[in-house]
């Protein structure tokens, strides 16, 4: 026969393993083995592929790692870091023994004009209480379990934030490039049809053209004028937004930037992997699956509410009187067991359970969303980036045809074999050809910033400071057809 003295011991160990709730399961969705357009190979770990590095400009690159350490959204991130940890420590002391001490000094008396008086006394007391909330049903545990979940999610946050900079920052750099050729484009062509005007009014003098030649050609030129101030306001803009995000003063920025550069161009290709690459190494599916799984832990910390609890409690409350006639000391104390149990709250902790429920299967659908959203972004970025360099090859040919019509119909317009419309017009489809070729550049920049962002590439820099805590293994790829 077992005696209560071994079984009470033996029951509340066993009480103790007790966790309310579902265990997280990694989530899982089927997902096609290659995008539409891109390959069968598996990319490893992209998280430090500088892809920027590619435009070959030092400029870029050196304003991508100053922006790293500097930007305010990022710094931002890595406190709520610190938030996360000091809550994982505020979710287990719930399980944890707790003791309070308390101490006092007290004197007291009586005078007055009555004839007795009442002895001085001095009373010096203290109290100890200590109390453990036996955690027999898992609440603490769970709470921590889902507090830890929310630290890991904290650390997908910051590498979120490391690549939404490297996106704006990439950007803004192409368009600040952007608006500084056109610019130039703008000038240039400025100083084409002034040549024409001034040939114009040249020929007016010698009673080649007309007027309304002269006032044509006046016109186009101050077209132009008029373009350069707004492509101006447009460079200053993405000149500030830089600024911004490296948080320096914009006059920094526009030093390093004014003396002009290239656009930047890409050549080459991008492996962009398998859709399964993405739930490792895009952050923001990590960090959905992370608040998945904290969801799921405060299931068990919401169903553990309806059961009882036992807390130990005690106490012990030395004291000491001293007066002129007496003095002692005297100690109370008291231990034992409490227990509480839920009978009737109206249907709210039950309600709070189904709250829990809900929300994580909120939190999956919000996962499967990002796994989903995750792939159309690789599947448009991959589309554009394989075309771009279709584009910006037929605009080329297209500039270069252009410029020879302009050449032609100037030098025929010298020998009067030509009116000034035919330069005019020729003008216009040079200046057109070269704002589509320097916005098709452009484009193809950017293509290949969101192709690179997508697959969830470059946001750890090479002297990674945090590395982010792995999350559960989450892949499966379900579904090994070749999605056309």
């Amino acid at each position: 026969m077992v005696s209560i003295r071994t079984a009470a011991p033996a029951l509340l160990l066993l009480l103790a393993g007790c966790v309310s709730g579902p265990d997280h399961k990694p989530p899982e969705m089927p997902l096609a083995a290659k995008f539409s357009e891109g390959g069968t190979k598996v990319n490893g770990d992209v998280a430090g592929s500088q892809w920027w590095t590619a435009f070959g400009d030092r400029k870029l690159n050196a304003l991508a790692e100053q922006g790293l350490a500097e930007n305010l959204n990022i710094q931002q991130s890595l406190e709520r870091i610190n938030q996360a940890q000091a809550q994982v420590v505020s979710a287990a002391a719930g399980g944890m023994p707790s003791l309070l001490v308390s101490g006092s000094n007290t004197t007291s008396g009586q005078k007055g004009s009555l004839r007795t008086e009442t002895e001085t006394r001095n009373t010096t007391a203290g109290d100890a209480t200590a109390s453990w909330l036996l955690d027999l049903w898992g609440q603490y545990r769970r709470a921590k379990e889902s507090a830890n979940a929310s630290l890991d999610a904290a650390y997908s946050a910051v590498d979120v934030a490391r690549l939404t900079y490297l996106q704006d920052l990439a950007n803004s750099y192409v368009n600040v490039r952007y608006y500084q050729a056109r610019v130039a484009i703008a000038r240039d062509n400025l100083k084409s049809r002034r040549e024409t005007l001034e040939l114009t009014k040249f020929q007016l003098d010698a009673g080649a053209a007309s007027r309304l030649d002269v006032v044509q050609a006046e016109g186009l030129v101050n077209s132009t004028l008029s373009e350069i101030p707004g492509l101006e306001i447009s460079y200053r803009q993405a000149v500030h937004h830089i600024a911004t995000l490296l948080n320096v003063p914009s006059a920094t920025i526009i030093a390093q930037l004014q003396g002009g550069g290239g656009q930047p161009v890409f050549r080459g290709r991008v492996n962009t992997g398998v859709p399964a690459d993405l739930i490792r190494n895009r952050p923001d599916i990590r960090q959905a699956e992370r608040n998945l799984a904290a969801a799921t832990a405060q299931i068990g910390v919401a169903e553990a509410q309806l059961f009882p609890t036992i807390t130990l409690g005690g106490s012990i409350s030395p004291s000491y009187i001293h007066t002129k006639s007496i003095s002692g000391s005297l100690t109370t104390w008291s231990f034992g067991p409490s227990l509480s149990l839920p009978i009737f709250d109206g249907g709210a902790l039950r309600a709070n359970v189904k709250n829990a429920e809900s929300t994580s299967r909120e939190q999956y659908i919000v996962w499967k969303q990002t796994v989903l959203s995750a792939v159309e972004q690789v599947e448009n970025a991959l589309s554009a980036v394989s075309r771009d360099a279709q584009t910006v090859a037929a605009l080329r040919a297209q500039v270069k045809s252009y410029q020879e019509a302009l050449e032609l119909s100037t030098a025929s317009y010298k020998d009067g074999a030509s009116s000034l419309l035919d330069v005019l017009d020729a003008q216009r489809s040079v200046s057109n050809a070269q704002e589509s070729l320097a916005q098709a550049v452009q484009q193809s920049a950017i293509d290949y910033i969101s192709l690179n962002v997508a697959i969830g590439a470059g946001y750890v820099p090479a002297e990674k400071a945090i590395v982010a805590v792995k999350p559960a293994k989450v892949i499966k790829v379900a579904d090994k057809k070749t999605v056309n």
